[in-house]
């Protein structure tokens, strides 16, 4: 492939430009975070081959390869292919992977959705080539806002006699302008989830400007035009299952995770290709052949009936990959590390808050993000950081510290800090 080629024209197919010497990203899209152990393997295998040895987890359940070379997209994406894995819509304006939660319970049915929504979405001509992103969620109840920040969150409220219902949220977003979602429809049935999500998008997609959010369609024409031109759109739409007879019967007996979860702590979502191929090979020997990506870019190993979790721990500390000692729970974005609008080395900074933080900060959840763009989702935890500005020879970096205390987004606590001044701030939390 010639190095002259423009690769914005790939950005559809989760391929961004990382750096001037022509280092490429390529982002999976990885329905509900979860891949099997085969999977798995097969991305170890191209991060050794063709990236940089090590992979990125991303608050959203996904897998990014860092440092690719145009030359190797084809032999990439042919290894991809061979183990079913995509990365159609991981960025450009299409609706994203859609991620929801692995923990609390109804896994099961929740996979269920976000599959048949991934399925439906990926790929499909008639809801790509959309003004800017659109990120879409199945969240398992209200627990931590993350309904707050999605274009458009299906909230899972459980069964009611023979109908299962959620809750609809749109026009949120975090980045350099957070909106919290408005509700938009409660109580909804499953079956009319579809036709909703789709009249959403078309309304989306027909009258925002190129390069905006829903949020700033919203912020145009109001909530009430909004809900006018949705009316005008799902009006006369028929119901529209989303799970099948045999979702119904055997669906928690296939889903992984039915019985919970053994959580591999991944310091700042960065996982050596060795240690994802180690779990892998654990996976597939004495889990059920299933992994998963965590909201907060851990590794997770599936557990379902039959497998043995005593063993299945003993084998995973044994290599290495779990140990008694509790993790900081920190997101962290790559920054300028590997992201060309990273103002921020988020990794760096995230070794120094490990060495600050007491016991008082490190039982909160934390989140740093290299830039305004808020990929860590900073609003989103107990604390957040956010890298306002670029060290230079002349200039020191500055930071933004917000703190979240309530239901809705975390608010600046500090703004304009030095690194000195960030880190005082973060010991005096105990």
């Amino acid at each position: 492939m010639s190095h002259s080629f423009d690769y914005r024209t790939l950005k559809i197919n989760g391929i961004y430009q990382q750096n001037a010497a022509g280092d490429l990203m390529l982002r999976l899209k990885l329905p509900a975070g979860v891949i099997s152990a085969v999977q798995a393997a097969a991305v170890a295998d191209l991060a050794d081959n063709f990236a940089v040895g090590a992979l990125h987890l991303t608050c959203r359940g996904n897998i990014e390869l860092h440092g690719l070379r145009g030359e190797n997209l084809a032999q990439i994406y042919r290894r991809l292919h061979a183990v079913g894995l995509t990365s159609r819509g991981a960025s450009g304006g299409a609706v994203r992977a859609v991620a929801c939660n692995t923990d609390g319970g109804n896994f099961d049915r929740i996979q269920l959705f976000v599959e048949r929504l991934h399925r439906h979405f990926t790929g499909n001509p008639h809801f790509e080539g959309l003004p800017k992103k659109f990120k879409l969620a199945v969240e398992n109840g209200y627990s931590g806002a993350r309904h707050l920040c999605q274009d458009l969150a299906l909230v899972y409220l459980g069964r009611e006699g023979e109908r299962e219902l959620c809750d609809l949220w749109a026009a949120g977003g975090l980045g350099r302008q957070p909106q919290e979602a408005f509700l938009l429809a409660n109580r909804v049935p499953v079956e009319r989830l579809l036709p909703l999500v789709e009249g959403v998008i078309r309304v989306y997609q027909q009258h925002a400007p190129a390069g905006k959010r829903l949020k700033h369609l919203l912020a145009d024409i109001g909530e009430q035009e909004f809900r006018t031109l949705l009316a005008k759109e799902t009006a006369g739409t028929s119901l529209l299952p989303l799970t099948s007879p045999l979702d119904d019967e055997f669906g928690v007996a296939i889903a992984p995770g039915t019985d919970g979860w053994v959580e591999l702590p991944i310091a700042g979502g960065q996982l050596a290709s060795n240690d994802l191929r180690c779990a892998a090979d654990i996976a597939g020997e004495l889990g059920d052949g299933f992994l998963a990506i965590s909201r907060e870019q851990n590794l997770l190993v599936s557990l379902s009936s039959g497998v043995d979790e005593p063993l299945l721990r003993t084998a995973l500390h044994g290599a290495g990959l779990l140990s008694g000692e509790a993790a900081l729970q920190c997101r962290v974005c790559p920054g300028s590390h590997d992201c060309p609008k990273g103002l921020v080395a988020t990794r760096d900074l995230l070794g120094q808050l490990d060495k600050v933080l007491g016991a008082q900060g490190r039982a909160r959840s934390w989140a740093i993000s290299g830039c305004l763009n808020g990929c860590s989702q900073p609003q989103l935890a107990d604390y957040g950081i956010v890298g306002t500005r670029k060290s230079t020879e002349n200039q020191e970096s500055r930071y933004d510290l917000l703190h979240r205390d309530g239901e809705g987004f975390g608010q600046p606590l500090h703004q304009g800090l030095s690194e000195t001044e960030l880190l005082a701030r973060l010991a005096e939390l105990g």
